[in-house]
This record gives C-alpha cells, sequence and structure tokens, in this order.
C-alpha cells in the first residue's frame, strides 16, 4: 500500500462519499472533552481506551460498548441527552471545518462531481452541524443513522449514498477517519482513503490495502493534480 504523497495517484471516481465527523467537522476533539466530562459528572471514569472504540460508532453500539466497559448500571440515555446538550451548546457559535475540507468541496463542485454524507449521526445532528459550519448545500445527500437500518461498520450507508446519487459504489470514492467508516466504505466496494483525525490505522485497516493519507488537502492534490 502506498502513502507518499508523491507517488499516490487515486483512480478515476464519478463521485465523492465522505464521512462527517472526524472527516469533513473537526468535532471529534471537542466530543473527546465532553464524554470525558460528562462521564466524571456522572461517577465513572472514561478512558482513552473506551473513548476510542466509540469513535464513528453508532448511537447502539456506544450503548453496548459503554455497557460493556462499566456494566449494566452505566446510564446511557442520560449520559447521551447530557454529551447532546452540551455539544450543542458549544457548537452553537460555529462548528469548526477540517483542513482542506472547503478547498476539496470547492473543487468538486466546480469539476461538477456530486458529493454526499454518510454519517452515523442521527439525522437533526448531521444538518444542525453542516448547517451551522455553511457547507449543508455542498452535498446533494445526506445519508444519516436515521436512514439506514444497519449502521456502519455495515456497508449500507455508503451503499444508500451511492444509490441517492446514481453512481454505481465502484466508481465512488469514500474519505473517513474511524476503522468502522473504513470497514463500512471498503465493504461497499468503493476507493477508500483514510484521513486519520484521533484514531489511527490498525494494522487491520491497513490490510484492507486502503490508502492513508494526511489531510483532505493530500487527497485533493492526489486526485487532482497534473500527471
Amino acid at each position: 500500500m502506498k502513502t507518499d504523497l508523491d507517488s499516490l495517484r487515486l483512480q478515476p471516481f464519478q463521485a465523492v462519499i465522505f464521512d462527517m465527523d472526524g472527516t469533513i467537522l473537526d468535532t471529534e476533539s471537542v466530543f473527546r472533552t465532553i464524554v470525558f466530562e460528562v462521564c466524571t459528572d456522572l461517577g465513572f471514569e472514561m478512558t482513552d481506551a473506551v473513548h476510542m472504540s466509540m469513535v464513528g460508532s453508532s448511537h447502539e453500539a456506544t450503548n453496548r460498548l459503554l455497557v460493556e466497559a462499566y456494566g449494566v448500571a452505566f446510564p446511557y440515555t442520560l449520559f447521551d441527552e447530557k454529551c447532546r446538550v452540551i455539544m450543542r451548546e458549544r457548537m452553537h457559535s460555529g462548528v469548526p471545518v477540517k483542513t482542506g475540507a472547503r478547498e476539496i468541496l470547492a473543487e468538486l463542485r466546480d469539476r461538477k462531481i456530486p458529493t454526499a454524507i454518510a454519517t452515523s449521526s442521527r439525522q437533526p445532528h448531521a444538518h444542525s452541524h453542516l448547517g451551522t459550519a455553511g457547507l449543508i448545500d455542498m452535498f446533494a445527500t445526506i445519508v444519516t443513522r436515521d436512514d439506514v437500518v444497519n449502521p456502519k461498520p455495515h456497508p449500507e450507508p455508503y451503499l444508500t449514498a451511492a444509490r441517492r446519487l446514481g453512481v454505481d459504489p465502484l466508481h465512488c470514492l469514500a474519505l473517513e477517519d474511524s476503522h468502522a467508516g473504513v470497514r463500512a466504505a471498503h465493504a461497499a466496494g468503493m476507493q477508500t482513503v483514510m484521513v486519520p483525525d484521533l484514531v489511527h490505522p490498525s494494522d487491520e485497516i491497513r490490510a484492507l490495502g486502503i490508502a492513508i493519507m494526511e489531510s483532505l488537502d493530500h487527497v485533493r492534490l492526489a486526485a487532482f493534480r497534473a500527471p
């Protein structure tokens, strides 16, 4: 697997499907702080290992992870509600965007290459954050947890996005920051690039043969620079 920007060129693609948190929006580090704060308030000790296992997971998967980590007494509903309230408060005045996100989206729009979001977040969260960031109109469709039966790492979110765009999954480029997302996009048959945020690629993820790139700027250069 090649990761050197000078040698890596992406295969041609007809559409790009992005994960949201940690890929387009620089929100994972903010949410990490909130998770640790809320767990402390509830009398539980969050750890880096437990938090990392949550990154990219759906609501249901996170519930299972936390119950496994802390036992059936863990008040997941209260935890989830507190995290969401605090996140809304901290994102009210602005949602940070990942380096290179606006530039790659602008170039894709200029080239008339359709784009979509495939996220494990629920619809209100996704639309609110993309709207506040001023990016919601850059996507032809937004697939959230509310739009699928099976969340990531199942390929359904990516397959749904490709179907809505009218593009064969084999001709889609998928950009992800989490292991669950990479597994989902790869299982959908898409050309998959991991742009790590808080979580780095494991041996298992590297074994999938995906490209791993430092930033969305690197992806844009690998996709569009002249031969």
